[in-house]
């Protein structure tokens, strides 16, 4: 029996799947300025938390802005332009709501009747030999002010009626050595109480410089009468 070979061929040329071939697309990898940028931009959020934690969001932009110069002097080698930009949004929203917010609490915090005072403020001045109290904080003396400080860490968890604030979370809660002038000696007025936490505390109430000395130390110089915790 003969085979046309010809006719064959034709056959399985109508019957073979059409092979489309397409362009070659060259690899092009994810820009790592871009990646961080997003790192950062989903951290962005702690930017509620304190006025200097804006320099995560602030860097997330930061690497967003380089992330799209790498990728346009590169387009043949990166990608990621769409992950910079995305991250660079969520970045600007995130420190534009947390500044808003601080400033919103700074501004608002200070219960009224009271006046607003720091530990700067309390701090003797180093050029001036012997000196423990400043006059700054001699006029503060009796007067009704507002501080912010983190309870120093006791044996009593909850209940707390007395302790003694400091002016960051390394005195209170990581075996600090605060100076004398760190540290406020609270008494709170019913019916608060304190449940100790590493979180910022906001007290008012009288202010007095009163030094307490027990054994020939000195322990404490300031005092604070608080009649408002929050």
């Amino acid at each position: 029996m003969s085979v046309d070979v010809e006719s064959a061929q034709t056959e399985f040329e109508a019957s073979a799947p059409e092979v489309v071939s397409e362009p070659y697309q060259p690899y092009r990898a994810l820009c790592t300025a871009s990646i961080v940028s997003m790192a950062l931009a989903v951290l962005s959020p702690f930017a509620f938390v304190d006025f200097w934690l804006g320099i995560i969001p602030a860097f997330s932009i930061l690497l967003g802005v380089v992330a799209e110069w790498r990728i346009r002097q590169r387009p043949e080698e990166l990608t990621g332009a769409w992950l910079s930009r995305g991250a660079t949004v969520v970045a600007a929203l995130a420190w534009a709501a947390g500044a808003g917010w601080l400033t919103y609490v700074y501004v608002t915090e200070v219960p009224e009747g009271y006046q607003r005072v720091s530990y700067s403020q309390l701090q003797p001045n180093t050029d001036v030999p012997g000196e423990i109290v400043p006059p700054a904080a001699l006029d503060f003396d009796g007067q009704k002010v507002f501080i912010k400080g983190y309870a120093l860490q006791g044996t009593q968890q909850g209940g707390i009626k007395e302790f003694v604030l400091v002016r960051d979370r390394g005195d209170c809660c990581f075996g600090g050595n605060p100076r004398l002038t760190d540290q406020i000696y609270i008494k709170l007025a019913e019916p608060y109480r304190l449940s100790w936490s590493t979180r910022v505390q906001r007290l008012a109430g009288v202010f007095r410089v009163e030094p307490v000395v027990e054994n020939g130390h000195l322990l404490y110089v300031y005092h604070l009468d608080a009649e408002y915790l929050k």
